[in-house]
């Protein structure tokens, strides 16, 4: 798994979320700040929409960032021309390969998938364009029919095929196997493709690498139609500390790109999400706050600085006696056993009331005036 990937799709698949609309500045931005933190390609958006769309991707092309970056087409000459037009030297292609994305888009005719395909990769061909074919629906499609499609893909000029789990109605396991027999046949890298409806997007995502996959396409924060995409920081650290593969992206700038991700979108992200959520280092419950003092790896996978985090220790309903005597010691105040208990009982009430964690200053004033006056009881 060293040779990986990540083709990062953003500023396509992500501003195709519901709801989503970047604007010039921030399409130029994100491209800029995904290719500072190290992103070696980035799938750039649309071309074909033509209008602003095609205006930010032009633009985006004349910052000769060093990512690669690809543009996003139908299996249709026009499309192509556009990406031309936009100055990129690198295409997508997709075409539905299950039988009812065929059905609603091609009236169920195969052999016409397979007379768009060649005719738009032919042109790209003859342009001297760098050609990634991909199949949407790749999880609902008729094996045999898949493994057509890609080794005519292969055959006609073709550097990659996108295997899409379109719907994100995939397995773990099943996705191994899928992907799997596609690398036994196809000489060309293979880019995974997931989304989450199931919430397995970047589980399939590396189980797809495990099987042979060389290029995966992430997204910040998971941003994506319906329930998202595979999370580009998710992937970047399961990678890292999973299977030991670093790919030189700047880790410590993660959360940076992800609070500029929920700026642009005005979509926050859930304070439990995996290594970019608010609480996603934070501790209250007094075993773990105990423990994570005594040494931060009894519950911490890695340190939070490693992705531009903090650690933070919290008092609320489960804090133990250890930990709220550990934050008042930090201001200079020492309880006995007993001041400590009922400064203890008080905090547990008022989170409950609350419905949250205490913040320091509400901790303050529970401890009995004398201990604060006097630094020490």
């Amino acid at each position: 798994m060293n040779s990986i990937q990540i083709n990062d799709t953003t500023l396509r698949d992500g501003e195709q979320a519901a709801g989503i609309a970047f604007t010039l500045e921030e399409k130029v931005a994100l491209a800029t700040l995904l290719d500072a933190i190290g992103i070696s390609e980035l799938e750039v958006g649309i071309p074909a929409m033509g209008g602003s769309e095609a205006t930010a991707i032009s633009a985006i092309v004349e910052m000769g960032l060093n990512a690669r970056l690809i543009g996003w087409n139908r299996a249709v000459r026009s499309d192509v021309k556009a990406s031309i037009a936009c100055g990129l030297q690198r295409v997508h292609i997709s075409v539905p390969v299950s039988e009812i994305q065929i059905a609603a888009k091609f009236g169920g005719n195969r052999e016409l998938i397979f007379n768009r395909l060649r005719e738009a990769i032919f042109y790209a061909c003859d342009r001297g364009l760098w050609i990634s074919v991909g199949g949407e629906d790749s999880s609902r499609a008729d094996e045999t029919f898949l493994l057509d499609v890609a080794l005519s893909a292969q055959e006609w000029g073709a550097s990659r095929f996108r295997f899409c789990d379109t719907v994100g109605i995939l397995d773990p396991v099943t996705t191994f196997e899928k992907v799997s027999q596609l690398t036994k046949w196809l000489s060309i890298p293979i880019e995974m493709h997931t989304h989450d409806d199931l919430g397995l997007a970047t589980a399939n995502a590396l189980a797809g690498l495990r099987a042979g996959a060389t290029s995966v396409n992430t997204t910040v924060n998971g941003l994506g139609e319906r329930a998202g995409n595979a999370a580009l920081e998710e992937i970047v650290m399961a990678l890292k500390r999973i299977y030991g593969v670093d790919l030189g992206i700047k880790t410590e700038r993660l959360r940076e790109l992800s609070q500029f991700v929920v700026a642009a979108s005005g979509c926050p992200v859930s304070p439990w999400k995996a290594i970019v959520g608010e609480n996603a280092f934070a501790h209250e419950s007094g075993i773990h706050a105990h423990g994570v003092l005594q040494n931060p790896a009894t519950y911490e996978p890695f340190s939070p600085d490693e992705v531009g985090w903090k650690r933070r220790l919290v008092v609320g309903k489960h804090s133990g006696r250890h930990l709220v005597l550990t934050l008042l010691k930090e201001h200079g105040i020492t309880l006995t056993r007993e001041e400590a208990q009922s400064v203890i009982d008080a905090v547990r009430h008022m989170s409950v009331n609350l419905k949250r964690s205490l913040t320091v200053e509400e901790l303050l004033d529970i401890v009995p005036k004398r201990s604060i006056a006097n630094g020490i009881v």
